[in-house]
């Protein structure tokens, strides 16, 4: 029999709620200037919204290296745990993102219940299965975090084969719990304050009345626009963009595919450097003309028929799509903005999900 009792809460300081804020304005300050930039051809908030997300990733990495200094320096602790449910989210990936209730029950201490997320490759997920009892490590501080050991050592692998665990009572740590429905809620009040810091200043060119945009907006170069049934198409020397007409999505079947092609049927089939996509709007910054063929990719071959089902597997919310191949190969990131907050999956050139983040 195991002796149980509550685990200890996870603590939620006012640091750590304010870093969900200023992330979560980073983050939608840090899109929005580059959407923005692209709208009005600025190229200085083009550049600006990818520098501010590394600088505030820089000083975050800073700002939290002591504490990480901390944590490492503490050994783990290492337990067996009881798996009371567990759920696979699916997909094509080897490694599936999969949820996890544990009881775990350590050595000498009081057994606690936790709920992990843990990405679980494909030939062992088989042999995880609830009732069964599996080797886990955490910070002793910080049982939320607790993982499972996928290679434990022999003595641990033992002790877990023939071990018969109760289902520890109590709160459980992780999840769901009130504190982390907080930091969704702040992560999403810091994007709509990030987006508001960059939208409100220029809403008079980005929704004032046609041709009220002031006259430092204007760019030198060949610029072709053209008005098709509900949509605006312009071209300039370096970027095109697409805005649908009302009641009109990107993802309906073929109407990218045909406002890409609208883009790209210039004799000199310019390549794309970044290709961004929402709900009614398609911005392609294109390739300098002339450029080498390894500068960029060719928009025209992305998975299109994919593209739907990745947004809807992302999650419910207002959703983002870019590519680009900036680091070789074409990579595709849908950042998805509900209730819950933000959530980005990534996907290869072919469409196969790579890896997910904010579940």
């Amino acid at each position: 029999m195991t002796i149980t009792a509550d685990a200890p809460p996870a603590r939620f300081g006012p640091g750590r709620l304010l870093k969900e804020v200023l992330t979560g304005g980073a983050v939608g300050a840090a899109v929005t200037a580059f959407v923005v930039g692209c709208v009005l051809e600025r190229a200085s908030l083009v550049v600006l919204g990818p520098l501010l997300g590394a600088a505030y990733g820089l000083l975050l990495l800073l700002a939290t290296r002591p504490r990480r200094r901390r944590e490492a320096a503490v050994a783990p602790r290492t337990a067996l745990a009881r798996i009371e449910a567990l759920e696979s989210a699916g997909g094509e990936a080897t490694d599936m993102p999969t949820r996890f209730e544990l009881s775990v029950v350590p050595d000498g201490a009081p057994a606690f219940r936790v709920e992990i997320r843990q990405e679980v490759h494909v030939a062992e997920l088989a042999d995880l299965r609830a009732g069964g009892a599996v080797v886990v490590a955490y910070p002793p501080d910080r049982p939320e975090r607790a993982r499972i050991v996928r290679r434990p050592t022999p003595e641990w692998e033992e002790r877990a084969a023939g071990a018969s665990l109760d289902p520890a009572p109590g709160p459980l740590l992780g999840g769901e719990a009130a504190g982390h429905r907080g930091e969704g809620y702040l992560l999403l009040l810091g994007l709509l304050l990030g987006v508001a810091a960059v939208l409100l200043p220029l809403r008079a060119e980005l929704f004032g009345p046609a041709g009220a945009a002031p006259a430092e907006t204007a760019r030198p170069g060949p610029t072709a626009t053209a008005s098709g049934t509900g949509s605006t198409t312009t071209v300039t020397s370096g970027m095109g963009t697409v805005v649908l007409g009302p009641g009109r999505s990107m993802l309906d079947p073929g109407e990218l595919r045909k406002a890409v092609e609208s883009l790209t049927e210039r004799p000199e089939g310019r390549r794309a450097l970044t290709l961004v996509v929402r709900e009614r709007l398609l911005v392609v910054v294109l390739a300098p003309p002339g450029g080498t063929r390894a500068g960029g990719f060719d928009p025209r071959s992305l998975p299109y028929d994919r593209l739907p089902a990745l947004v809807e597997e992302a999650g419910p919310g207002e959703w983002q799509v870019t590519a680009d191949a900036l680091t070789d190969p074409l990579v595709l990131r849908i950042v998805v903005t509900g209730d819950g907050g933000a959530r980005t999956l990534e996907a290869d050139g072919r469409g196969r999900v790579l890896r997910r983040t904010g579940d």
